[in-house]
């Protein structure tokens, strides 16, 4: 990786790229510390690092939610908008055919999703003023609440805005890398605390030592099933057109065991969220003990957490990878897999491996992000990066560095020529 970056610098339109993407950084990280007007940030800064619902939102807005700036939301309007389209992107004909359309039918698509951003995010705003922050808003007039609306939804259009430019301008996918530099800022804070909990005596270097190669060790996994795929071999016959021939080579299906990412967990982390964020708007005795049951951490939530994981794993992927598609593809351009008849045998074949390999993938990611949760409940020390955050970090730095090796390659022809 330090070899690929080094050549990188070399270059100096990827140099330029990348001390664009750094500039971006900085901007992300300035805005991090422009507070909303009107707040009272000393009453909500305990809330928010004390109430485990809202920790993971807070560590991928780099503390932002707790010092509650202008990009207190985060990037997360934009995800959760994305998902959506995704999602009636197989229910509704008409989006599913501008997703078959090229560039084109991505650029309306994606202008779609960046009104569903504005639309989620000015919602989001809306609940979050009348309902979670009210009793810290200084002045409580329609002039504040108005304020506080209009810069929490513009600090989210404008992460928007700064993604699309560090994807279009800079190096790597512009909105993975604003929620990997959230989650890098809260590092030091985090070696910070535990550092304080040693000096105090609430913790020991031992245990130190041994969360750190957890956490080593937790990486080599995440990277292992990040990069692990099964190929499949597809031959394709030859065929003569006009006075060619055409075919004849040999490749792969490449079919990777975590197809899904970490959409899952997004997807399973949001519906958990729904019965605490509820019952704090509603000031009953039930609606407490159904926000404690559920509270994050308690062995019903886990429990949760685990199976809703492995649910939308499947159910990602099923969206992601049609096996009847791809048995089709095959065959209409004269393809097969050795062994297999085209068309239907192939479907079925496909449609064993993919569901043998999503078992393992599923387990695995529901195995990595409720384990940390485990292990912070018996020690009673708080990780400095959860199993979400550590797939987050790992996947973004993976495929940012495979986009500088993509550019590299396409630079240094003298590879081709040896």
């Amino acid at each position: 990786m330090l070899d690929t970056i080094r050549g990188a610098w070399k270059i100096s339109e990827l140099r330029g790229r990348i001390i664009f993407t750094l500039l971006m950084f900085v901007v992300f990280r300035l805005g991090s510390h422009i507070p909303v007007p009107g707040i009272d940030v000393a009453q909500l800064q305990e809330f928010f690092r004390g109430d485990d619902l809202f920790g993971f939102l807070n560590v991928i807005g780099g503390g932002a939610l707790s010092n509650f700036t202008i990009f207190a939301m985060s990037i997360t309007p934009y995800i959760n908008a994305s998902i959506i389209m995704q999602l009636l992107t197989v229910v509704i004909p008409k989006l599913e055919e501008l997703s078959k359309e090229g560039d084109e039918g991505r650029k309306i698509i994606n202008r779609y999703i960046r009104y569903g951003t504005v639309g989620l995010a000015l919602i989001q705003a809306i609940a979050m003023t009348f309902g979670l922050i009210r009793g810290a808003i200084i002045n409580p007039t329609l002039l504040s609440y108005i304020t506080i609306i209009v810069a929490l939804t513009a600090g989210t259009a404008f992460l928007m805005w700064l993604g699309e430019q560090i994807s279009e301008k800079g190096i790597g996918n512009g909105i993975s890398l604003i929620i990997f530099a959230g989650i890098i800022a809260s590092f030091p804070e985090g070696v910070a605390m535990l550092y304080e909990r040693i000096r105090v005596g609430q913790a020991n270097i031992p245990a130190m030592v041994a969360i750190g190669i957890f956490l080593l060790a937790l990486i080599v996994f995440i990277i292992a099933l990040t990069q692990g795929e099964r190929r499949v071999p597809v031959q394709y016959s030859k065929r003569v057109v006009g006075r060619k021939l055409y075919g004849g080579q040999t490749t792969h299906i490449p079919m990777k065991v975590n197809q899904a990412g970490v959409i899952p967990v997004i997807f399973a982390s949001s519906i958990l969220m729904f019965p605490p964020t509820l019952a704090q708007f509603v000031n009953h005795p039930v609606a407490i003990s159904i926000a404690d049951l559920f509270a994050w951490g308690t062995p019903l939530n886990t429990i949760l957490y685990f199976l809703l994981i492995v649910f939308f794993t499947y159910f990602y992927t099923a969206i992601q990878f049609n096996p009847v598609d791809v048995a089709q593809n095959i065959k209409k351009y004269g393809g097969f897999i050795p062994g297999l008849r085209p068309g239907r045998p192939t479907a079925e074949f496909l449609e064993r491996i993919v569901s043998r390999i999503t078992f393992v993938g599923a387990m695995s990611l529901a195995v990595i992000c409720t384990l940390p949760i485990l292990i912070q409940n018996v020690t009673d020390l708080n990780l400095i990066f959860t199993g979400t955050a550590l797939i987050i970090v790992v996947g973004v730095s993976l495929e940012t560095v495979k986009q500088i090796e993509s550019h590299l390659l396409m630079r240094h022809y003298q590879g081709f020529m040896r």
